[in-house]
């Protein structure tokens, strides 16, 4: 094999060149990169890929901190996969390119007067990525990214384009919607939009204590609500976004640099350095950053609302427990963490989604909390996720699937009742597993 190839773009790029994730704790070196600029030139890259004996992956923008799209094969770059195909303004749906960023959508039906009804809280990934992993936000009612879709075109492993709804492939699309890449590789994605609508944030710091006496009522009372919780202190940051007939009072650029970008971001990280150097300096640093934000109101359009910028780097780990075990298990993360010497200068993030019906969610079938714990980028992480790893899975937790874990899949059948439709289906659509990795291979099994 000559040391660089000529893409289905057209482009030539290097052989073997490293490829890491946006949290640095994943690396891979693929035999060559593929940027197809068409759903045929995606078609035939896997068909190639089949003929010189090669694994396919495709991947985004590399949030995921699990090696899911790492692969020593083809790995596909979707980025000249962009734009919205069609707006169904009858249906209200959007078709669009499985590449495209989520900020760059969110603008683009925000320019047409509509907007998703739920997202996470980064945009930085594509509508294929964070669909495929179950990135999700907060919500009451309103569920993931995932849950939003109503259609997927994909290139199955033999290189043929297989579309599906409810109606067409139903069981393809029941699982393909969180595929987490098993299945074939997303190239476009429709979505259920609505008119774009006003959102009221009120953010607040509240007593840890309080929030969890109050959860149920806080969750209840709420249409999306969530809050972080500072480890070595006893506060927390809540944020309560509902529906507002307006008018919109966004929040003004010069306050919002200041809280968004100076405290949340550059004072952030330089206090994660500090920590990082310094660990004995954490639990102090904790309780000045449990006091640095003060209580705000503001109403704007639902991306400018739900999602925030993040700059300062870090891993993940997030699992996903039953609702009405929250409680419970941040009694228990607090008392680990209060026990064990650890030094958490990140804080824990929790939210709530309501059950849905696709096969491998992590809200699949139950109403569920996510409990979401971080470690600065450089500082070790292991003892602390093992920790509360060991934790969540006590209350049958499940691991996203784009943030560290160590579960496999003989755990996961346990705690997925529709695992075996998953695989089944994999079987069916990749019987040589040409989407394969160790990834998957651990969590799907072979």
């Amino acid at each position: 094999m000559s040391s660089t190839h000529r893409t289905a773009s057209g482009k030539t790029s290097g052989k073997n060149r490293t490829w890491r994730n946006w949290g640095g704790n994943v690396s891979a070196r693929p035999a060559r990169e593929v940027a197809p600029a068409s759903v045929e030139e995606l078609a035939d890259a896997v068909r190639r890929a089949a003929e010189d004996g090669l694994r396919v992956k495709a991947v985004g923008t590399g949030h995921s901190f699990t090696s899911i799209a790492a692969t020593d094969g083809v790995l596909i770059r979707p980025h000249l996969l962009t734009g919205i195909r069609r707006v169904d303004r009858d249906a209200m749906t959007v078709t669009v390119e499985a590449g495209t960023p989520l900020k760059r959508l969110n603008v683009a039906l925000a320019r047409e007067g509509l907007s998703l009804t739920n997202m996470g809280d980064i945009m930085e990934q594509t509508v294929s990525g964070a669909t495929s992993t179950g990135t999700h936000g907060t919500g009451r009612d309103s569920a993931s990214i995932a849950a939003q879709i109503k259609g997927l075109e994909l290139v199955t492993a033999d290189g043929s384009v297989l579309t599906c709804s409810e109606k067409e492939n139903p069981e393809v699309f029941a699982a393909a919607r969180i595929g987490l890449g098993a299945l074939g590789v997303v190239t476009a994605i429709t979505f259920a939009v609505e008119p774009v609508f006003l959102l009221t944030a009120r953010e607040e710091p509240m007593p840890f204590e309080r929030v969890l006496a109050d959860f149920d009522a806080l969750w209840a009372e709420n249409e999306h609500f969530e809050f972080y919780w500072f480890p070595h202190t006893g506060s927390t940051n809540t944020k309560r976004n509902n529906r507002s007939a307006g008018p919109a009072r966004p929040v003004g650029r010069l306050q919002g640099w200041f809280e968004d970008e100076f405290l949340s971001n550059g004072v952030f990280q330089a206090a994660n350095w500090v920590g990082r150097a310094v660990p004995a300096a954490v639990p102090a640093i904790a309780r000045v950053s449990s006091r640095a934000l003060s209580a705000r109101t503001y109403t704007d359009i639902p991306y400018e609302v739900f999602t925030s910028p993040r700059r300062v780097r870090f891993v993940e780990m997030e699992y996903a427990v039953p609702r009405e075990a929250v409680v419970d298990t941040l009694r228990e993360l607090r008392a680990m963490v209060d026990r064990s010497g650890l030094r958490i200068s990140f804080p824990v993030e929790v939210r709530t989604a309501p059950a849905d019906d696709i096969t491998l969610s992590t809200a699949s079938g139950r109403d569920t909390a996510y409990i979401a714990v971080h470690m600065f980028r450089g500082t070790p992480y292991r003892a602390y996720f093992t920790a509360a790893e060991r934790i969540f899975t006590e209350h049958e937790g499940r691991p996203h699937w784009g943030k560290v874990h160590t579960r496999d899949a003989a755990y996961l059948s346990g705690v997925y009742p529709r695992f075996g439709e998953f695989t089944a289906l994999r079987d069916r659509l990749d019987p040589d597993r040409r989407f394969q990795n160790d990834y998957l291979r651990r969590v799907l099994g072979s």
